[in-house]
């Protein structure tokens, strides 16, 4: 009878010890997984290479969409505003394509996990032609994580590259098979490319609106915008303005009339608005 009055006490204590290994499986699990902002679309980190940390400091954000400059230099791809300022550590592998790969693989493919499409949106300042033969070279390196691009389609990955700038429009034009876009100009509206060509339209504000972001917005200015956004969105495109003034009632002006990415050097400012606008 001993071992029978016996059991129970096992069954118990081998049911306390399921349990017990349950509970430590699943705090593992959850400190094991990966913690961090959640991401905003919206956000475009304009020049982003000034902050401290370039992309690190825009995705510790939450941004969706960051801006590099870059200048060919002795067969390297230096990231600067200025060509003086370019120097030889700083080079777009190591600012930007190796650690979106990192983030990429540890985050099962992509930028955040369970996130939406990045955008890198890469500005030649050198020549076009030149700067892209080189890019297009190194970006043959990256392509498990990009965008892959056809004529007549877009196969999403986790990064998309979109070309601004100096840009080889009619060399990308031509190509088949590539890993990047264009970033067009609201001109380019009336001619209206494939957006699988010009998925993007980015334009300087300034050059089509007086208003700068302080006191009421002008209704037939307001009235514009509006019609801008739903131009391109009939197109197929995603919008965006630079040279906007950089504060909470552009970006609510931009936010209210679908404009699709608010340009920003104010990376906290930016997430501290569409978080609480959320």
């Amino acid at each position: 009878m001993a071992h029978r009055d016996g059991a129970p006490t096992r069954s118990r204590g081998r049911l306390r010890y399921g349990v017990v290994l349950l509970v430590w499986l699943v705090a593992g699990a959850n400190a094991a997984a990966p913690v961090g902002p959640s991401p905003l679309p919206q956000a475009h980190a304009h020049n982003d290479y000034e902050h401290e940390r370039p992309l690190l400091d825009a995705l510790a954000h939450g941004f969706c969409s960051v801006e590099a400059d870059i200048w060919l230099v002795e067969g390297q791809l230096l990231v600067a505003h200025d060509r003086r300022d370019a120097r030889p550590d700083r080079t777009l592998q190591r600012l930007y394509l190796d650690p979106l790969q990192e983030r990429v693989r540890q985050n099962g493919g992509r930028v955040y996990p369970q996130g939406p499409v990045v955008t890198l949106m890469i500005d030649l300042k050198s020549e076009a032609e030149a700067t892209y033969a080189v890019l297009r070279n190194l970006l043959a390196g990256y392509t498990n994580m990009l965008t892959h691009f056809t004529p007549t389609s877009t196969v999403p990955g986790a990064v998309t590259v979109i070309l601004s700038g100096n840009r080889p429009t009619a060399r990308v034009a031509a190509e088949p098979w590539r890993w990047v876009a264009i970033d067009g100009r609201l001109a380019d509206l009336e001619r209206n490319p494939s957006p699988h060509l010009m998925p993007l339209i980015s334009d300087n504000w300034i050059l089509h609106f007086r208003w700068r972001g302080t006191g009421d917005m002008p209704e037939e200015e307001r009235q514009k915008l509006r019609e801008l956004v739903q131009r391109t969105h009939q197109q197929g495109r995603r919008l965006r303005f630079w040279a906007t003034p950089d504060n909470p009632p552009m970006w609510a002006a931009l936010q209210a009339a679908g404009v699709d990415l608010l340009n920003t050097d104010d990376l906290g400012g930016l997430r501290a608005f569409l978080t609480k606008s959320k």
